[in-house]
């Protein structure tokens, strides 16, 4: 029997990045090769560093947004120009499930506002709490683990859910049409750390997920290396153009979506105090 002092430790960790905020950095080795996180996009940047001042301690290989998917709802799905307002069309009230996170409900009302978390001053904006509460009272649900199955059961109509979990449906079913407003949204990253002191991993997997064929079979999972576009570019084309803008989105929407970087005590308390004011 092993002991477990002797027990091996994984010397890799995959974590989302909203788990940030609860890694030490000092307990994390950089990643060598520096090649390894070569010509990442801007928004992966901020996330190799845990959001934090130093060196890059994780390896973001690949991102998504949230998107709004429609169930049997052509004549929503023909007005993307509404972008996230289509979250409070008459018709979706008690038919809409939205994320379990707070946080993320919040930056969706404030793209209804035109605005962003990352801007200054916006969780002060005074139409704010208003907007919320609009959006919190047509939610059926909030619950983005099962919300594809309430959707796809006919209990909803629309959820606002990951890429990672919406794109490989939109293949197989012909009743769902997702939609990613020109005002961005939310984006998150799967990390991977290395434990300081362990053996490092090898990264041939790194090198294999950016080339076909294993880059083709990430993005029919729905994960999309964070890479400049025409680092894709041929396997993006085997997928049809609104589904492929979907997956990697146009260069201006791209720009528009931001990762949540972990909050300090004051920032959490004042969401939550947003969160309490605006209840049902």
């Amino acid at each position: 029997m092993i002991g477990a002092a002797t027990q091996p430790r994984s010397a890799l960790l995959q974590l989302g990045d909203g788990w940030a905020q609860t890694l030490e950095p000092a307990a994390l080795q950089a990643f060598e090769p520096a090649a390894a996180l070569e010509g990442l996009l801007s928004q992966a940047e901020a996330v190799s560093r845990l959001f934090r001042v130093g060196p890059p301690v994780a390896l973001p290989w690949a991102f998504g947004t949230w998107l709004l998917l429609l169930r049997s709802r052509p004549d929503l799905a023909t007005q993307p120009d509404r972008g996230w307002d289509l979250l409070l069309d008459p018709s979706l009230k008690q038919q809409l499930v939205l994320p379990s996170s707070p946080r993320v409900v919040i930056e969706l009302a404030l793209r209804q506002l035109g605005l962003a978390s990352a801007e200054a001053g916006a969780l002060e904006d005074s139409r704010l709490p208003a907007q919320l509460a609009r959006l919190r009272r047509q939610a059926l649900a909030f619950d983005e683990r099962d919300g594809l199955n309430l959707l796809l059961a006919g209990n909803a109509q629309a959820a606002v859910l990951p890429s990672q979990v919406v794109l490989p449906l939109l293949r197989r079913d012909l009743r769902l049409v997702a939609l990613l407003p020109e005002s961005g949204s939310p984006c998150g990253g799967t990390c991977c750390c290395g434990r300081r002191g362990s053996i490092p991993p090898p990264l041939e997997w790194l090198r294999e997920s950016r080339s076909p064929p294993l880059l083709d079979r990430l993005l029919s999972g729905g994960w999309v290396p964070p890479l400049p576009r025409e680092r894709l570019g041929a396997s993006l084309a085997l997928w049809p153009r609104e589904q492929a803008r979907l997956l990697y989105p146009e260069a201006a929407v791209l720009e528009r979506c931001n990762s949540l970087a972990p909050l300090s005590p004051a920032e959490r308390q004042r969401y939550q105090r947003l969160w309490d004011q605006t209840a049902a």
